[in-house]
């Protein structure tokens, strides 16, 4: 015979001396429905304020400056003459401009090369456990951790001509002769600001370091045993495994260059005669004019554009990479 009860829901099999239990389990309420608190729409209701902000900020802003770039106006917004297209001409034809950014252009991509090459160098270098890598740490990770207008800042004063710390040096250890002209001559110039950017691959070094902890260290092993070399472990195993990182690296420094301007701004100011510029400086220039923020306004969308379709490039690699 069966007992059942009500509020049990495991039902009791008799039959003569023994006793047999079956257990079924009751369906949870609401079983085989997805939970709106799971949901995509769900979560937009925590993003929808945030959402709403950024919206409306850029939205306006793009809005200001799409209608800014078609007029010759100063920075008091009055009596704004519309101009059209003329300021894009103007700056698409400005050799100012144009020089501004190949230096963006060719920052980036001498910034490209010493990562690609000296930042992964130092990557695996501090991942195999040498010594002293608290100390390459500190050295090469510190400009990264600190705001860059203040370490450009102090770099500026180092470059000071007459009691700049590095024309100091070289002649307190006789070679005064190597002393240059570092704001005042282009081609120092240029290696000044290079040698500050070698500085900023503290990002790029910490993409090298936290993926290649990521890499199967049986491969490596392997390689070992096989009695490869550890230059030939680097480049010919870990180099072509670290390919998405590579990427990464590129497509992060050529964006980042576009936000350089306080390396530039605080440690040259694009001297000597705005050799050292980029595009930053240049729009920042450009706005400090008379009438000129409809021209500096034009110059941002133009740079704008390039950055966009750079971005926009990165998203593409990046899914034919995944």
């Amino acid at each position: 015979m069966t007992h059942t009860s009500p509020l049990d829901t495991r039902t009791y099999v008799t039959s003569g001396s023994g006793a047999r239990r079956s257990q079924r389990r009751a369906p949870r309420p609401g079983a085989g429905r997805r939970s709106p608190m799971r949901g995509p729409w769900f979560a937009l209701i925590f993003l929808a304020p945030l959402l709403l902000f950024y919206s409306v900020y850029f939205l306006y802003s793009f809005g200001i400056l799409g209608m800014v770039s078609t007029q010759q106006v100063g920075l008091t917004f009055r009596n704004a003459v519309d101009v059209g297209l003329q300021n894009f001409q103007l700056v698409l034809t400005d050799p100012a401009f144009q020089r501004s950014l190949f230096n963006t252009v060719f920052f980036a991509l001498f910034l490209v090369g010493v990562s690609l090459t000296l930042g992964f160098f130092l990557a695996m270098l501090l991942a195999s456990g040498v010594r002293m890598r608290r100390w390459y740490y500190t050295v090469f990770l510190l400009p990264s951790l600190i705001p860059m207008s203040l370490f450009a800042t102090v770099y500026g004063r180092m470059l000071e001509t007459r009691d700049g710390a590095i024309n100091e040096a070289l002649r307190s250890i006789g070679l005064g002769f190597l002393a240059q002209d570092w704001l005042g001559d282009p081609t120092a110039a240029y290696i000044g600001v290079l040698v500050l950017f070698t500085y900023t691959i503290g990002l790029p070094i910490m993409y090298y370091t936290t993926d290649v902890a990521q890499v199967n260290a049986s491969i490596v092993e392997s390689a070992t045993l096989d009695g490869a070399t550890v230059w030939q472990i680097y480049r010919i195993i870990l180099y072509p495994l670290l390919k998405s990182t590579h990427i990464t690296v590129l497509l992060s420094v050529i964006l980042g260059s576009f936000r350089s301007f306080d390396i530039i701004f605080f440690s040259t100011a694009g001297q000597p005669g705005g050799r050292t510029d980029i595009t930053g400086t240049y729009i920042y220039s450009a706005t400090l004019g008379i009438d000129r923020v409809g021209f500096a306004a034009a110059a941002s969308i133009i740079v704008l554009v390039i950055a966009l379709t750079i971005s926009i490039i990165q998203i593409f690699v990046r899914r034919r990479m995944s």
